[in-house]
């Protein structure tokens, strides 16, 4: 009954707090913090361990997208200051964690559950869900707002041929590696707030440290299909007038690569669905 009252009211003030700030620093517009807004709370209030999982992955990703503003600004088509985010690109990135975190909840109360498919195969699939989405997440924005800063030439992944920067499917190995790092946060930040939140055996409480290395492939795996997905089924072209790539066709772009069928939301919640479902599936069999 303690639950019921104070987990969601500690959730709405936190939630509260952190959506105003985010609007006032541009992280988030509006209709963003709004949407962010019940997000987070539904994540914090069902789960302080998925809360923390989101507000790791939405601090980590704002601060870096500040970082190198200038080059970003003379590179990206799009470039938005503060690279402020609308409702759309929140519930994109964060829709299907929360469906999962909310069936969590109807299944497990307030309890907080370790991987174990010993003791529920459906419990630990859904976990491993969330875990994915998020590593996924994660991986995706650390990629794409590192590898652009990198001096390396970017490789289109369905041909390995030099792009130029800002390409949908370009990739770099500094990009790549950022993706893996920002999967192992979330699977460190994962792990260090169950030592708190949940109760099981010894061995079972070991075994949870494999998240680590599990996440940091999930940011990997999550962040090559977004590649793949965005140099196919994404367009991408040099327009001659703005000196930059962008993403829809005109008679002043030339065509470097993919077909217009999905948009960077589209491509982002396909690469998240994916990986959600690989990481579940990994978590039911090494769990």
């Amino acid at each position: 009954m303690e639950n019921t009252l104070i987990q969601p009211l500690i959730a709405a003030l936190i939630s509260s707090l952190i959506a105003i700030r985010a609007y006032r620093r541009k992280s988030l517009d509006l209709s963003g913090a709004l949407a962010g807004f019940v997000v987070m709370t539904i994540h914090i209030a069902f789960g302080y361990r998925y809360g923390a999982m989101l507000l790791v992955f939405f601090y980590t990703s704002s601060k870096l997208t500040k970082v190198g503003e200038e080059k970003k600004r003379r590179v990206d088509a799009d470039f938005k200051e503060g690279g402020q985010r609308n409702w759309i690109q929140v519930l994109f990135n964060s829709g299907i964690a929360t469906v999962l975190v909310v069936v969590m909840w109807i299944l497990t109360g307030w309890q907080d559950k370790c991987l174990d498919s010993k003791e529920s195969t459906l419990i630990t699939s859904l976990i491993g869900g969330i875990i994915g989405h998020y590593s996924c997440c994660n991986g995706d924005t650390w990629s794409s707002e590192l590898g652009i800063l990198s001096d390396a030439q970017p490789r289109l992944i369905t041909t390995f041929k030099p792009v130029r920067r800002g390409t949908n499917g370009g990739v770099t190995l500094a990009g790549l590696l950022a993706a893996a790092a920002a999967g192992s946060v979330m699977g460190l930040t994962f792990v260090v707030f169950g030592f708190f939140t949940t109760k099981c055996t010894y061995d079972v409480a070991l075994k949870q440290l494999l998240v680590i290395p599990l996440s940091a492939l999930a940011g990997l795996c999550g962040s090559l299909i977004d590649s793949l997905l965005g140099a196919t089924l994404q367009f991408s072209g040099f327009c001659t007038v703005r000196n930059k790539v962008v993403g829809k066709p005109g008679p002043t772009v030339k065509k470097i690569s993919g077909v217009s069928i999905l948009d960077n939301n589209g491509v982002n919640l396909v690469s998240i669905l994916l990986t959600a479902v690989l990481t579940s599936i990994a978590c039911r069999s090494i769990f």
